[in-house]
């Protein structure tokens, strides 16, 4: 048996398409896996715990850490910044442990992108249809109707960049998407590159053969 790396799961959907319902299933599944911890210029509040909720960073620390190429990826939202520290989840790459990104397109893109790019595993999660998206917005009770009109609005900008990820899921029916994600992390798991044990193995391979020989 070999040790694997662990996994950088990116997890991307339109609001309203079963992305944090999704997530929370998988980390009821395999209690293993982490959510990111997110670095925010924006204040604490009250409640929060630096380390746990976010990491709180001035705006110069923050921008030290983007130049220094210590994030995994960052955009500036509403006057402040938020980013993924890249160091947390290196070390729980090397440790074994899977980290779930709640991120859009775009954060997906700037991870392809960094050198942690051979352990992510990208997936989109579509609606079934657009009617469907917005009753499901309207069906959570949380927003209001500005609020959800300008959520749809913004739906068509995330599902046009479907195409970036390594899978894209319909999520029409819950359980049935959840045994697809289980399927897919499952297998990304056994990938080449998550098993830094393999050459050690197929070398003790040779070495038995040669002595056979």
């Amino acid at each position: 048996m070999t040790d694997r790396r662990g996994l950088l799961i990116i997890l991307s959907s339109p609001s309203g398409a079963g992305k944090s319902t999704l997530a929370g299933k998988l980390r009821k599944w395999d209690p293993s896996i982490t959510f990111s911890v997110s670095a925010t210029t924006r204040p604490p509040r009250e409640g929060e715990v630096d380390g746990e909720d976010y990491y709180f960073m001035s705006h110069e620390t923050f921008k030290r850490h983007v130049a220094q190429g210590e994030m995994l990826e960052h955009a500036h939202v509403f006057g402040n910044f938020y980013g993924s520290p890249k160091a947390p989840v290196q070390a729980a790459i090397e440790a074994g442990r899977d980290v779930l990104f709640d991120v859009d397109w775009q954060g997906e893109l700037q991870i392809r992108n960094s050198d942690l790019a051979p352990h992510a595993l990208s997936i989109f999660l579509l609606p079934p249809s657009i009617p469907e998206l917005r009753n499901r917005l309207i069906a959570r009770g949380k927003d209001s109707v500005e609020t959800i009109a300008g959520r749809m609005e913004k739906s068509w900008a995330e599902i046009s960049h479907w195409g970036y990820y390594d899978f894209v899921l319909v999520n029409e029916d819950l359980d049935k998407t959840e045994r697809q994600l289980r399927t897919v992390i499952e297998a990304t798991r056994l990938r080449r590159t998550q098993q830094p044990g393999l050459l050690a193995h197929v070398r003790k391979l040779q070495a038995e053969f040669e002595e056979m020989t």
